[in-house]
């Protein structure tokens, strides 16, 4: 079967994309993943909060209101940061963002579909396709993803902007949650064997 055509999904938070600080430690005595991200240095804690939204003025100010006391205190403060965003702030965040993608093993069908979809929403709104499927089960995510898609190339773009921004600041918690769940150690396993940061040492 010929490949079908795709581009590259937003990159992970992967270990060599986060500061050497946020990496974690082999020591699961360190804490739990809310305190070593509230222990980050302002620089590496907005490295690791650029890639859970790519605006520069999102990131600074989720990073200098640290420390939260808890998770639920963290995501609100993302939520107010995201409702502030300036139109040149989310420009930021959408140029950053790239459009929502099925897995690997979805139908071919679907693949196909989606891509020629996402060219012409890109091609319109000249930003990425930004949705937040948490709610929906993996199987219903292929159809809720190109229902979504051809529903909104229907907005002026104005109106899809404000959407955009409301489905990146879901996705901006969703992220932010599992940099969180990824930095604690779970069962005296240490943050470094979930695959998002590079051993140390």
């Amino acid at each position: 079967m010929a490949e079908h055509p795709r581009r590259a999904p937003r990159s992970p938070l992967l270990s060599s994309h986060l500061p050497a600080q946020a990496r974690g430690s082999s020591d699961p005595s360190h804490g739990s993943g809310l305190a070593r991200f509230n222990a980050l240095s302002p620089e590496a804690a907005q490295a690791v909060l650029m890639h859970c939204c790519g605006s520069a003025r999102w990131a600074h100010r989720v990073a200098a209101h640290r420390p939260y006391p808890d998770v639920g205190a963290l995501l609100a403060a993302a939520d107010e940061a995201s409702y502030d965003l300036s139109q040149a702030d989310l420009t930021q965040a959408l140029a950053a963002e790239r459009s929502a993608e099925l897995a690997h093993d979805a139908p071919y069908a679907a693949l196909l579909a989606l891509d020629a979809a996402h060219a012409e929403y890109e091609r319109k709104f000249r930003h990425a396709f930004v949705i937040s499927l948490d709610e929906h089960p993996p199987e219903e995510q292929a159809d809720q993803l190109l229902t979504a898609i051809r529903r909104r190339m229907g907005h002026e773009v104005d109106e899809e902007r404000s959407i955009s921004a409301d489905e990146l600041r879901r996705v901006a918690r969703t992220r932010l949650a599992e940099v969180t769940r990824r930095l604690t150690s779970t069962d005296g396993v240490p943050a470094t064997e979930f695959g998002l940061f590079a051993p140390v040492g």
